[in-house]
């Protein structure tokens, strides 16, 4: 690739526009975001972090947390939350030294949605990450 030419740019799960998978043809490019999608979420490691986070004391948890429940190294929570984060299915903030994350419920809705066979009344969407 030459330095002029610009890499491709994935579609993220928000940014698909079809109806869902069972009632029409998917898109290509759709296809290849909503694969992507459920790439990331193929991996019981982050499924499991989705589930502590989400079951967490106010729906929050921290990374140090995490990492001592899936009995997993604070580094390699920190990649799977990255990749869950950059996917769109988890929002966070930084408190000083602690990160704080959160499940982003739209983003597995936009997932359920595009996997259920009944028509949806209207399509959710969540924001690329920029």
């Amino acid at each position: 690739m030459s330095s002029q030419e610009v890499p491709r740019r994935l579609n993220l799960v928000g940014e698909l526009c079809c109806s869902p998978v069972l009632q029409a043809p998917l898109e290509p490019d759709d296809a290849l975001a909503l694969a992507t999608a459920l790439k990331v979420l193929a991996d019981p490691a982050r499924l499991r972090l989705l589930s502590l986070i989400r079951s967490a004391d106010g729906g929050r948890a921290t990374t140090g947390a995490l990492a001592e429940q899936v009995r997993l190294t604070q580094p390699t929570v920190t990649h799977h939350l990255g990749a869950l984060f950059d996917a769109g299915f988890l929002e966070r903030e930084r408190d000083g030294r602690q990160t704080w994350y959160w499940v982003d419920t739209d983003a597995l809705q936009a997932i359920r949605q595009l996997l259920d066979p009944a028509p949806a009344r209207q399509l959710l969407t969540i924001e690329p990450r920029k």
